[in-house]
């Protein structure tokens, strides 16, 4: 059975993040689709998902092109549901221990939920109780024949037993959405070998959890795109299967086991990376449909500022070039649409103005915050400094950053304006500058985070 792989971007997505790991996983598919029309075996099958909500821009493409959403996730740790036995064989609490083990030979399982009659959870009945049960008779024998006549009346008695007179009502009660390593935990420390796992109404059974289950730990399978930085990626990552990573950043600290698949590249975003992996499977006969190449080309878009970033290169411009012709769209108009649609600046709320394109960098034993939001409309931003300004305090104090930076960087005249809430110190002597309070400080020519803010702060 092949197994499930989550392609997923970095925390904070923006639309290079998310539109990358949509169409990665959209390839990956196909490759597999055409790899069983020949007859192979597949391994995976892919999904990809977000880790958190989608960017205004990317809402309004995937709704123009009708692509669909992937499905956000928390966290890429196991889950009981991930190994659970699903479906578990009951029986009625009304039926014998004879019926109880009648079952349990034929299945070949050693317990079985006892259910009322609306198969409701009552408890749960094992081999082991069966045989306690059994073993308990012998407490009477003796090498008197009355003794023996005796136990052997209580063994008979004991197989006419109803199922809810031998059950087991102390049992660990554990949901699907448990984590897998706190369910461990719980269930070593349990009397029983087994957890039964209960419906959201706590009233039926819909797995049950064994200590052999559990025994070799179980690794979600992932492909990271747009990051390899374990600070952006999703919790759990460090229990987590890394296959594959296909990225633009600098290279940091994830760490795999084996040797995996691993495309960086000095490019301008992971979604020139990504299409350019569908030339690779030109011999598959994978095209690009136009939803996904829209996806694709917005992405290019945002993440090289309609190709105007000191981050874009030949490469990017010949892929958004190719990206464009399959969409049938001029990329300046295009690019224009993707920025008008970014967001509704003054109703945005001030979380996702600030927070939906920031990450966090470790500066020594520090950590900072540097978060932009590209636009064509910077006074309606400004309007709301002081909002902004609260904002970035209150997340300052909360998270114990050295510093956040608020880049809003203005597409149409190449540069960006420095709000910084904290420590303005090292921001002053790297860029020579004197970011002061109201109004922030204009910075012409800085557009790109990556290229030309990050490294000059990491190496302050």
């Amino acid at each position: 059975m092949a197994k499930k792989v989550y392609v997923v971007g970095h925390k904070n997505p923006d639309n290079d993040s998310i539109c990358s790991a949509v169409a990665y996983a959209y390839l990956k598919n196909e490759s597999s689709k055409n790899a069983l029309k020949e007859g192979k075996e597949i391994e995976y099958f892919y999904e990809p998902v977000r880790l958190g909500p989608l960017p205004p821009e990317t809402k309004w493409l995937f709704k123009k092109y009708d692509v669909p959403t992937p499905r956000a996730i928390r966290h890429v740790y196991g889950r009981v549901r991930d190994v659970m036995t699903r479906n578990p064989i009951t029986i009625k609490e009304y039926e014998s221990v004879v019926e109880a083990g009648r079952i349990m030979r034929q299945t070949r399982k050693k317990s079985l939920i006892v259910v009322d009659k609306k198969d409701n959870y009552k408890g749960l009945i094992t081999t082991r109780m069966i045989a306690e049960r059994y073993i308990s008779a012998t407490d009477k024998m003796d090498k008197s024949t009355n003794n023996i006549i005796a136990v052997a009346a209580d063994l008979i008695k004991s197989l006419d037993e109803k199922a809810k007179d031998m059950m087991e009502t102390d049992v660990l009660l554990l949901s699907d959405e448990t984590l897998l390593k706190d369910a461990i935990h719980e269930l070593l420390e349990s009397k029983l070998r087994e957890a039964v796992i209960l419906d959201k109404e706590k009233k039926r059974c819909v797995g049950i959890l064994t200590r052999s289950d559990v025994a070799n730990p179980l690794h979600k399978n992932v492909i990271l795109v747009d990051h390899n930085e374990a600070s952006q990626a999703a919790n759990g990552i460090d229990e987590a299967k890394i296959l594959e990573i296909i990225d633009h950043h600098r290279i940091a600290d994830i760490s795999t086991l084996n040797p995996i698949k691993f495309m960086n590249l000095p490019v301008g975003s992971t979604a020139s990376i990504v299409a350019s992996e569908f030339e690779n499977y030109k011999h598959s006969k994978i095209p690009i449909p136009k939803p996904l190449a829209a996806a694709l080309l917005s992405a290019i878009i945002t993440d090289t500022v309609i190709l105007n970033s000191p981050t874009t290169t030949a490469f990017d411009r010949r892929m958004a070039k190719d990206l464009a012709a399959i969409v049938g769209v001029d990329i300046d108009s295009f690019g224009h649409d993707i920025f008008d649609n970014k967001s509704d600046e003054e109703s945005l709320p001030i979380s996702e103005l600030v927070g939906s394109d920031s990450k966090v960098f470790q500066l020594g034993d520090q950590k900072v915050l540097i978060a932009q939001h590209e636009t064509i409309h910077v006074k309606n931003v400004m309007k709301r400094e002081k909002e902004i300004r609260q904002y970035m305090s209150k997340i300052k104090r909360q998270y114990d950053y050295e510093f956040v930076l608020f880049m809003i960087t203005d597409i149409i005249e190449q540069g960006s304006l420095f709000l910084v809430s904290g420590n303005i110190d090292i921001l002053n002597r790297v860029f020579h500058v004197s970011c002061t309070g109201h109004g922030g400080t204009w910075m012409p020519g800085i557009v790109s985070r990556k290229l030309q803010v990050a490294p000059r702060i990491l190496g302050a």
